[in-house]
């Protein structure tokens, strides 16, 4: 009997690679999307024991009228490498036993399903998926489109990019590398290709 196999990818990339446009494209063709940052982005702000554990650890400036106070978290947290370990530690394992629900959720009614997150590698994912993709592009034009599209500063995109393994590091570990120095229709078509390319590999017998 022919078995359908259910594929689980993982899209990854540095600050202003592309990842997201990447994972939108992915979405029109069908493919849904866990987004692993706007899952951190709740947890951080209404999972009790995590505002518990970074109040403790990072001080009470860390939340504002129970919301966190994302000035003082980029500058304090995520601008220090040794803080951002810190909070990760809090972060991930929530993180991942919630992408494992939503991703088993969402296999049930797809053949396929996308996870999107810059960590991959720092948090130790990989071996979750089947394939890991990595979208990359020059840290000069990933520096501008920060600064041009999100009002990022010359050192808040050094500070978040050198908190990464380097580009060259995280492609010899990757699946699938997609350069993104071009425009937007050459990534939705590098998107489209692999798309097809991954559907076909659900036919696969295993």
């Amino acid at each position: 009997m022919h078995k359908v196999k259910k594929i689980k990818l993982a899209v990854t990339g540095g600050i202003g690679s592309g990842k997201t446009a990447f994972c939108d494209f992915l979405k029109s063709e069908g493919i849904p999307v866990i987004n692993l940052d706007d899952i951190s982005k709740e947890l951080l702000e209404h999972d009790k024991d995590i505002i518990k554990k970074i109040t403790r650890i990072f001080g009470e400036n860390s939340y504002l009228g129970g919301k966190p106070n994302k000035i003082f978290l980029a500058e304090k947290v995520f601008s220090n490498s040794e803080n951002v370990l810190k909070i990760n530690s809090i972060l991930h394992p929530k993180v991942i036993k919630k992408v494992d629900i939503l991703t088993n959720e969402l296999l049930k009614n797809n053949d396929i399903v996308a996870a999107e997150a810059a960590l991959i590698y720092e948090a130790n994912m990989e071996s979750r998926f089947d394939y890991i993709i990595l979208i990359t592009a020059d840290k000069n034009l990933r520096m501008k489109r920060k600064i041009e599209l999100e009002n990022y500063s010359p050192e808040q995109f050094i500070k978040r990019n050198e908190n990464q393994i380097p580009e060259e590091e995280k492609a010899q570990c990757a699946d699938f590398v997609f350069g993104n120095n071009g425009n937007l229709d050459d990534l939705k078509n590098k998107a489209f290709l692999f798309s097809k390319i991954v559907k076909g590999l659900v036919n696969i017998n295993d």
